[in-house]
């Protein structure tokens, strides 16, 4: 081991603008584990620029970036071995299933004392080939593959064959946006001041399933003709879930924010959040919902369960059932009352999920790693 503070080495496939949570967390990991206790380094394989590396460079964190523009460029993962090998790297945490992969592998041929994998949740539906590599390849090679949620830990072991002890859940943390806004969205919109405003903020790819909220939307329109769906975020699912909105005959009703970084201050303009995905790890929307009392419906996927305490610090409802999501966003539209007690009780749980909080156990857990 190297003498002196251990090195770690933060690794992930993209750092740019259109990210989603996990990246926001990696760079959230990065900037607050504890400086006194590791020497820290991270490296992107493929695009790094925007906002998230400007908070890397902020922190005077060293990073590198391996400039790979397709998965067919092998080639630029020698990088990798050559920054492990000549920082002499004694912790390698992996994040997402690409840098899984690779991390895993070159890592194990480097000899690097401790991997640690990092997977932040997929449908764990279909590509048999995928769940090969995360059983027998990275399950195998890495010293613990982290889920961030019970019910991915579960399919990890039955679905996969990771061995369990190889397994560890460690949910996500709210991570503050850099600069804070206060924003005034009603105001902006030109919406009436008492106007009811539901809404997200998701990178729009078909996990978030926005098309249950659309018709969840229809449904709260018949109790309140007045509300607004306000939809914040930018993606490949973006112009389809435009289109449905047109088709649906609510052009006028639903308000597509694109892609921003004020968040919080959209936050706390919203009477109600929602989140519709069909699977997730730990979004850290559900944190942000926390912070900023916004309360929030959510379905019962993923870590969800894990974080939001049903019926006190958030509504869950089952997937794909909007019926049951406008259900739930029209009784909190109605009941002010309730909004602020769910909001009140969520924001006192967030103490849980602190980045420092969650730093500090990954710090605690390389230490008892490379004790071994």
């Amino acid at each position: 081991m190297t003498p002196g503070r251990p090195k770690v080495l933060l690794v992930v496939d993209n750092l740019h603008e259109h990210v989603g949570g996990a990246e926001r967390f990696f760079v959230g990991l990065a900037t607050h584990l504890p400086p006194h206790r590791f020497q820290l380094r991270t490296l992107t394989t493929r695009a790094a620029r925007g906002p998230l590396l400007e908070m890397l460079q902020a922190a005077g964190i060293p990073h590198v970036n391996l400039g790979r523009r397709t998965g067919y460029d092998y080639h630029r993962l020698a990088g990798l071995a050559r920054v492990l090998r000549q920082e002499r790297i004694d912790v390698l945490h992996t994040h997402k299933f690409g840098s899984n992969l690779s991390g895993t592998v070159i890592g194990t041929l480097c000899r690097v004392p401790v991997i640690v994998a990092h997977e932040h949740s997929w449908s764990y539906d279909g590509h048999p080939i995928r769940k090969v590599l995360d059983g027998q390849l990275i399950g195998r090679l890495a010293d613990r593959f982290v889920s961030v949620s019970t019910a991915d830990r579960n399919r990890m072991i039955s679905m996969e064959g990771v061995p369990a002890e190889k397994t560890l859940v460690m949910p996500n943390a709210y991570v503050p946006r850099a600069v804070e806004s206060h924003s005034d969205l009603r105001r902006e919109l030109g919406l009436p001041a008492g106007t009811p405003l539901v809404g997200t903020a998701v990178h729009m790819r078909p996990q978030k399933a926005l098309e249950v909220l659309l018709d969840a939307h229809v449904l709260v329109l018949r109790e309140e003709p007045e509300a607004r769906l306000v939809l914040a975020g930018d993606g490949p699912e973006r112009s389809r879930i435009e289109a449905l909105a047109a088709q649906l005959g609510l052009t006028g009703s639903v308000i597509f924010l694109g892609h921003r970084e004020d968040i919080d201050g959209i936050l706390r303009c919203l009477d109600v959040a929602a989140l519709c995905s069909d699977y997730e790890g730990t979004p850290l929307l559900v944190f942000e919902c926390m912070a900023h009392r916004t309360p929030l419906v959510a379905t019962s996927v993923g870590g969800l369960p894990d974080v939001v305490d049903n019926g006190v610090t958030g509504i869950l409802v089952p997937r794909r059932d909007p019926e049951a999501l406008a259900t739930a966003i029209t009784a909190l539209l109605r009941d002010p009352k309730r909004r602020k007690a769910l909001a009140d009780a969520a924001h006192s749980h967030l103490r849980n999920f602190t980045i420092e909080a969650v730093a500090d156990r990954f710090a605690d857990l390389y230490d008892e790693l490379l004790a071994t």
